[in-house]
């Protein structure tokens, strides 16, 4: 048995989060393969590192406290996003409103009704619920909801992963070839990550991705509530 007195430590679990997402940066940036992606990357080290040392998962939830904090940090600066893309909006309110809630309602109904077909709970369908929204704002919903906040997490991120990987390519096989569409379709399914990925694409891309990222965040936070009695 691995003594844990100085691993469990919240210095020594906050610097090793840090630096494995410095680490996968570093690899991801020399070889640009999606399957590894920093986040993926920093995500499995953990794991690994947690079971081989035997400490518990809130330990280190408790521990990296401050990364969570920061992250609802980050939802103020969705709101920058949006009025940085104000221009780009004048005429398209319309279409852009209603992709979004388009969007947001076709995420959410899928999941809930793939899940129940399945014959999972209601806690597990209120966790999946808010999969394709920025981690902050998704444990919120599903939290308020009663969900188990772990498991949106990790689904959220999976989301993630998965849009970024496979997003581009989905949308350029489907004939999608207008930036602007791709970068939206990105944000709007994959969040954070995947403005991430639609960053490196392209200016627009990066562009409308953090916009939609942004509105499906905020359509999410409206729409569930509302959704919740009728869906479960």
């Amino acid at each position: 048995m691995i003594d844990t007195s100085f691993l469990s430590s919240d210095l020594f679990l906050l610097t090793l989060t840090v630096g494995l997402y410095c680490l996968g940066g570093a690899i991801y940036r020399r070889t640009r393969l999606a399957l590894l992606h920093p986040v993926l990357l920093t995500f499995g080290a953990v794991i690994v590192f947690l079971q081989l040392t035997d400490i518990p998962y809130d330990r280190y939830r408790e521990a990296a406290g401050v990364l969570d904090f920061g992250l609802g940090l980050s939802v103020v600066a969705l709101g920058y996003l949006l009025y940085e893309q104000l221009e780009r909006l004048r005429g398209s309110l319309l279409p852009v409103a209603v992709a979004t809630l388009a969007g947001c309602i076709a995420g959410v109904l899928s999941v809930v009704y793939i899940a129940r077909a399945f014959g999972a709970e209601r806690e597990i369908l209120v966790s999946l619920a808010p999969k394709s929204v920025t981690v902050p704002i998704a444990v919120s919903v599903s939290g308020s909801l009663g969900g188990n906040v772990s498991v949106t997490s990790v689904v959220v991120f999976c989301v993630g992963i998965f849009g970024s990987i496979i997003g581009d390519w989905f949308l350029r096989r489907s004939g999608v070839r207008d930036p602007h569409a791709r970068g939206f379709a990105l944000g709007a399914a994959a969040h954070g990550i995947g403005t991430a990925r639609a960053i490196e694409i392209g200016a627009a891309e990066g562009a409308l991705s953090g916009l939609a990222m942004a509105l499906m965040g905020l359509a999410t936070a409206l729409v569930m509530p509302l959704m919740e009695r009728c869906l479960y």
